[in-house]
């Protein structure tokens, strides 16, 4: 199987946690300096602002000023509105999905700045009962990148209705506002130096890949370096492939075996080289890639269906196939196909049934992850 995006549109931050069944928080390994009090470093971040994936008007300025107040509620020091326009102006700074090397090395130099907050949107609907769902990531500045910590969360109204639907959320606002209030109790746990859970959690066995074709052992004594690369879109979901690219990103962060590349990193290096993939990565692409970045892996795909549904009578969709190249051998060591719709295995009230396809695609990546690392 092959798969390709397009990496030449040149288009982030609040985040998020896993609430319940949904994907929990992702702490990395890596660190930044600041100085402590209570326990909590206060280095100075930057909010870049969101990108939206949704394909939808979402309302991205109060979102990331809901994120730019908590932190400063909890003493942390934000980069300055007018400092951070600048910068980005003086370093033709578009794209906020992402940051590369230089713009990293960049910030750390001119501003001090020891992370970037990036945040982008993959759902929104105000259509009672209202949905919502994006992913963020916290990101060190300097001469490398690193993810820090990544997290998501997707939540409808209607997901917990309870008796007589006392539970039933209908303001948008509310729904946003409790999604944001979870996720940064996530963030708000890394800077404090919680470790969180590390590793894959339990996933229901239905969301498994259909098909797996696997030839590589993960070694327990080594750190794989993996560049997940956006995933080629077949399906009328707009920007399909950057969303599912970004669910495998955030679970591989979980794996203690994987060091995952900065997706604004990835995006830089293909755009210098001026990379372009027809359908799927070859290996001529494959080689170009594990040589700008210096990777050991690289995970790609393809997105067929990749559906959520407004209103209250629907059931989210998401198919699509993962392709596993290594470096040594310059084979393809893990493929798989994976489809689910929101009501598998559901018969009863709707007990246990999925209305987001964020939800969905989280369990779905977790669950090959999983089986990566048996």
């Amino acid at each position: 199987m092959t798969s390709s995006t397009n990496f030449l549109n040149k288009t982030a931050v609040i985040l998020f946690v896993g609430l319940l069944h949904l994907s929990g928080c992702a702490y990395t390994k890596g660190t930044v300096s600041g100085e402590s009090h209570n326990g909590v470093g206060r280095f100075q971040i930057a909010v870049f602002p969101v990108e939206n994936l949704s394909g939808t008007l979402s309302p991205l300025k109060e979102m990331r000023e809901s994120v730019i107040k908590r932190l400063r509620t909890e003493g942390f020091p934000v980069l300055e509105e007018g400092i951070l326009e600048k910068f980005m102006a003086r370093h033709r700074v578009r794209y906020t999905g992402g940051i590369d090397q230089g713009t990293a090395k960049a910030f750390k130099e001119e501003t001090g700045t020891e992370a970037v907050l990036i945040t982008s949107v993959e759902l929104y609907s105000d259509r009672v009962p209202p949905k919502i769902a994006f992913i963020a990531r916290l990101v060190s500045t300097g001469d490398k990148p690193v993810i820090l910590w990544m997290d998501g969360v997707g939540l409808a109204g209607d997901q917990s209705p309870g008796i007589l639907g006392l539970g039933l959320i209908e303001n948008p606002q509310e729904l946003r506002e409790k999604a944001m209030s979870s996720l940064l109790d996530s963030l708000m746990g890394y800077l404090s130096g919680e470790k969180g859970e590390m590793g894959i959690k339990s996933v229901k066995r239905k969301f498994s890949p259909k098909i797996v074709y696997r030839s590589f052992e993960i070694s327990p004594d080594k750190k794989y370096t993996v560049a997940v690369v956006p995933f080629f879109n077949r399906s009328d979901r707009k920007n399909g492939g950057e969303i599912t690219a970004l669910h495998f990103v955030k679970e591989l962060t979980r794996i203690e075996e994987f060091d995952v590349v900065e997706p604004g990193v990835v995006r830089q290096g293909l755009l210098n080289l001026r990379v372009i993939m027809e359908e799927g990565v070859s290996l001529a692409n494959a080689d170009i890639i594990f040589g700008i970045l210096n990777v050991d892996l690289i995970l790609s795909g393809k997105v067929l269906d990749y559906q959520d549904y407004q209103g209250a009578s629907g059931t989210p969709k998401v198919n699509f196939s993962v392709l596993l190249i290594e470096r040594k051998s310059r084979l393809i060591v893990w493929s798989s196909e994976s489809y689910n719709e929101g009501d598998d295995g559901v018969f009863l009230f709707d007990w246990g049934k999925v209305n987001t396809a964020y939800t969905m695609t989280s369990q779905m990546a977790q669950a090959i992850g999983k089986i990566m690392v048996k």
